[in-house]
């Protein structure tokens, strides 16, 4: 712990988170993202805030402490905006290096104090900004993942018979996922029968078919049949200019050709009502 540094922040404490909260609360005035939070809840926010900024820098901690961490960690959650945290970090900073200055006369203990205290705020600077990348890398890993899985959805839409529709791109991490739907997706519904829509695919190539006939086989061996849908003229061209062997792989041009081959070999069929 350095002394000086304690010494500092105990004897002017007081003007040191009065001047802080002032200038949080004009911050609080400009920062649209806070204008829906009460000005009770933000002053408690701003007392716990200071509270732990000032006993940081007091023991003169080289890591963030476990209750300035839980308020970080609480502050993201809750959505205030990060520039609430670095803005009262900066003020911090500069009223704390204006209050080391005023208080001490000798030069050298003056930069002996004003670096220990800036070291200290640097640290917290640190933790914020690994905190904050690690928080943004998790929420993006979750999103990527929910997006996913909505990507690929298997839909029941008569005994027996799904549609997974399938849109945009086709890529091998997709491909896993679509393959992991289909074969938990036939058990749960008891699908005897799959339609893959691929009309909103817009480049079928080998590696894309490739990932298709392996998700029809797959299907095929838990005793269900797979019928690929939406076979744009386009993507037959490019299916025949490739080379791709669908042989084994039952084809229909639409979603409706696709339904009615599904409810025949269902022994099912649509009577219109008179």
């Amino acid at each position: 712990m350095n002394s000086s540094v304690y010494e500092v922040m105990q004897k002017n404490r007081s003007s040191i988170e009065e001047a802080w909260q002032d200038k949080m609360l004009n911050f609080r005035e400009e920062e649209r993202e806070l204008s829906n939070v009460t000005k009770d809840v933000f002053l408690n926010s701003n007392t716990e805030f200071i509270n732990n900024l000032m006993k940081h820098v007091v023991e003169q901690r080289s890591d963030v402490g476990p209750d300035l961490q839980d308020f970080f960690e609480r502050t993201v959650q809750i959505g205030w905006p990060l520039s609430y945290v670095t803005k009262g970090l900066q003020v911090f900073r500069r009223i704390g290096l204006k209050t080391i200055i005023n208080d001490k006369e000798d030069l050298d203990e003056v930069m002996d104090t004003f670096d220990a205290f800036d070291r200290s705020v640097d640290n917290l600077f640190e933790a914020i900004v690994s905190y904050s990348t690690q928080n943004w890398r998790n929420t993006v890993s979750v999103q990527k993942k929910a997006l996913l899985e909505l990507s690929a959805p298997l839909i029941p839409v008569f005994e027996n018979i799904s549609v997974m529709p399938l849109i945009g791109t086709i890529d091998t991490e997709r491909a896993k996922l679509i393959m992991e739907n289909l074969l938990d997706g036939v058990i749960e519904n008891r699908s005897q029968v799959v339609l893959i829509d691929i009309t909103g695919v817009p480049v079928v190539d080998t590696m894309v078919a490739h990932h298709i006939i392996q998700a029809a086989e797959a299907v095929r061996l838990i005793g269900s049949k797979c019928i690929l849908v939406g076979i744009r003229p386009e993507i037959a061209q490019t299916i025949v200019n490739l080379g791709i062997d669908l042989s084994d792989f039952p084809t229909r041009s639409t979603l409706l050709k696709g339904i009615e081959s599904a409810l025949e070999i269902t022994n099912k069929k649509i009577e219109t009502l008179s």
